[in-house]
């Protein structure tokens, strides 16, 4: 009997380092399996190195400079007005994927804005694979915020001023999150261009922050814009209207598509109208 009862323990302390392994491996499996069901949480920096290549290759109209945000550079597009003193300056924030001269929209409006006395300085925002769709931005979309606020101060250090924040698109899902933050401080205006854009059952997850910002608001979209960014104007408009400032206003543009193809004089038009409405000068 004495010898069953070595046997069995001897067995059991040979079961029990097992075991443990065994649990151990699941557990270290576990956290991996887990880990791989997120998103990176960083953006593709050697596709936005390419995508600024692209830029000084085929620059024709003010120049690339680099800005220092945390410690990391980026690049901007900087055209001073070519009418003499500047207006005032407006940051452009390109769409999802693209870059600071995308040919377009973001490129030929920037230059436009630039023939109309404006100082223009287009970041490079954050961007992934092509294949990124908005949920995959979302972890990603925190890292414009230093970017627009290293614009800021660089117009800041000029005495440029006032100074209008513009974005399309992604780009208006990065400053959108950026006035969660800030409302308007440190900018006189906001140009919202196809707001609300995401992907096919990926609602937006940041709410329109609106009514919290009191300089004037241009929200500007296509007459065959996607539907996500048409079925939300009038909550757009009520948030606008509780912002409260008299100079805002919500612009369809005829004919006109998300991208404004083929539409770009359009587009320049319709913002610098606006901006002169708003009797800075």
């Amino acid at each position: 009997m004495a010898l069953g009862i070595y046997q069995n323990m001897k067995t059991l302390l040979m079961l029990i380092p097992s075991r443990m392994e065994n649990r151990y491996w699941s557990a270290v499996l576990t956290v991996l399996l887990a880990l791989s069901a997120f998103p990176s949480h960083s953006s593709d920096r050697d596709r936005e190195g390419r995508l600024v290549e692209e830029i000084e290759a085929n620059l024709f109209d003010g120049e690339v400079i680099s800005l220092l945000p945390d410690g990391k550079t980026f690049a901007a597009v900087e055209m001073a007005s070519q009418t003499g003193t500047a207006r005032g300056a407006v940051v452009l924030l390109h769409g999802r994927g693209f870059h600071a001269d995308w040919p377009e929209n973001v490129g030929p409006l920037r230059v436009g804005l630039a023939e109309a006395g404006w100082h223009t300085l287009s970041l490079q925002m954050p961007v992934l694979e092509k294949s990124a769709k908005y949920f995959d931005y979302l972890p990603v979309l925190p890292e414009a915020l230093p970017r627009i606020d290293a614009a800021l101060a660089h117009l800041k250090d000029q005495n440029i001023s006032p100074v209008v924040l513009l974005a399309h698109s992604c780009g208006a899902h990065m400053a959108m999150l950026w006035m969660e933050q800030h409302a308007d401080s440190g900018i006189d205006a906001f140009v919202g261009i196809g707001m609300g854009a995401t992907d096919y059952k990926q609602p937006m997850r940041h709410p329109f922050p609106f009514a919290s910002v009191k300089v004037p608001v241009l929200d500007l979209y296509g007459e065959e814009d996607y539907p996500a960014v048409h079925r939300m104007a009038p909550e757009r408009l009520d948030l606008i209207n509780q912002g409260g400032n008299a100079l805002s206003r919500l612009i369809v543009s005829p004919g006109a598509d998300h991208y404004f193809t083929d539409n770009s004089d359009q587009l320049i038009e319709e913002v610098s109208t606006w901006l002169d409405s708003l009797g800075w000068d």
